[in-house]
């Protein structure tokens, strides 16, 4: 139980600092899954993500030499949030290393939280570069390096937010479903549920393409991913931690991986229904349900909505990831025939009432006959893209179709 008392130890610590967040039935969710749905609304909390608790416990409670010392963390982040507004409560120096590729958002948001005590030093293209960079300054400095998810207190830390749960809801809870980058906030949340409510199944959630936990734990040991899909970006990781990954395949009953389409269509519903904003990794554990509606059924389920630090600018991309996971978003490269006329008749030939052509990429060469054009095209109903497919083929419309050729695809739509 030592990992128990430090998290009710950082409880301590954290009050006054953290915000106490919701945990509330969401009744549009309890009535699609038959089910008691209850929100822990981490997306409400300062900073808007529930980074401030792990960030905040480590640091605070490094000694005073330590603190003079001043911190150092890798970021791009929710973590550099954290870690910032750490440093401007306890008024001590931070350095935070971030990739050169940060959103302009994000670097606002860590100057905005950490004022004139944090210094923010842009580097490298990736996560990892800025972590080798910031790793090596912190040795080389002889200062502490604030590790976001792989540290005893920033676990601690983030297991407040189970503490809090079983606080707020005296009832038995049937399923927590919690979401997995490195590992901290399920590590710490799965041991409070270990010892204080045991017949708790705690469930993970990663992104399919980054499921690192899951990876590692059929593996029986922390595996790294050559590749992975940084877009759910706060539950992105290629390794996760030693420390949470002992933790985490001693005490999860099972981890589920959610495509980061279902996730974007998540993030969409929760905004035109909820009025909720989420950022991918916020919207993980409700995309989950989906894949567990058979199980929960009757029962009281929890799930931790982690963050809100959405870049309004990705908007686009996460309307046309989830338009392609629901099969309303279809891509052709369909060899025309250089006339006039000949895209008249494909509109009317081929296209239904409600078919909508939302890119058109196409440059006429005069000494060739037929020119490919680039072709996407929104639907209502999925299953109208058979009906397509089979009136090409009929008119004798020659295309490949690009949905299918992911190599194809990134390098002509990106």
């Amino acid at each position: 139980m030592k990992l128990l008392n430090q998290i009710q130890e950082a409880k301590k610590q954290l009050q006054g600092v953290v915000m106490e967040t919701p945990l509330s039935e969401n009744l549009n969710l309890s009535t699609e899954f038959n089910a008691r749905i209850l929100l822990k609304r981490e997306d409400l909390q300062t900073v808007r993500s529930y980074k401030i608790r792990g960030a905040y416990n480590k640091i605070s409670t490094l000694s005073p030499e330590e603190q003079d010392q001043g911190v150092i963390c890798a970021s791009a982040g929710n973590h550099a949030q954290g870690v910032a507004y750490s440093c401007k409560l306890l008024q001590i120096k931070g350095k935070i290393y971030m990739p050169k590729t940060t959103p302009k958002q994000k670097i606002k948001q860590v100057k905005l939280f950490g004022g004139s005590f944090v210094e923010i030093v842009l580097t490298g293209d990736t996560f990892d570069d800025a972590y080798a960079a910031a790793l090596a300054d912190a040795t080389k400095n002889k200062m502490p390096f604030i590790h976001p998810f792989d540290d005893i207190k920033v676990i601690a830390g983030q297991g407040t937010v189970g503490l809090e749960i079983l606080e707020s809801y005296k009832k038995p809870i049937d399923y927590v479903f919690v979401p997995i980058g490195g590992g901290g906030l399920a590590s710490g949340l799965s041991e409070v549920f270990r010892y204080l409510s045991p017949n708790t199944k705690i469930i993970g959630v990663e992104p399919e393409g980054a499921s690192s936990m899951k990876t590692s734990i059929e593996n029986g040991k922390v595996t790294i991913l050559e590749n992975i899909d940084k877009f759910v970006d706060g539950a992105a990781v290629k390794q996760v931690g030693k420390m949470t990954f002992d933790i985490c395949k001693k005490n999860l009953s099972d981890i589920i991986l959610v495509p980061e389409g279902k996730v974007c269509t998540t993030i969409l519903r929760l905004y035109n229904e909820e009025a909720m904003v989420v950022e991918p990794a916020g919207a993980l554990t409700i995309s989950a349900l989906d894949f567990y509606k058979e199980k929960i059924k009757g029962k009281t389920v929890v799930c931790i909505v982690s963050g809100s630090n959405n870049d309004i600018e990705r908007t686009a991309e996460i309307k046309e990831r989830s338009l392609l996971y629901e099969g309303l978003m279809h891509y052709f490269m369909i060899q025309f025939p250089q006339r006039p006329g000949a895209l008249k008749e494909f509109v009317n030939d081929i296209l239904g009432p409600d078919d909508d052509i939302t890119y058109f990429q196409f440059t006429k060469k005069n000494n060739r006959e037929v020119g490919p054009a680039v072709v996407g095209l929104e639907l209502k109903n999925k299953n109208d893209i058979i009906a397509i497919k089979t009136k090409m083929d009929n008119k004798g419309f020659e295309y490949k179709y690009l949905n299918e050729k992911q190599d194809l695809f990134h390098q002509l739509i990106g």
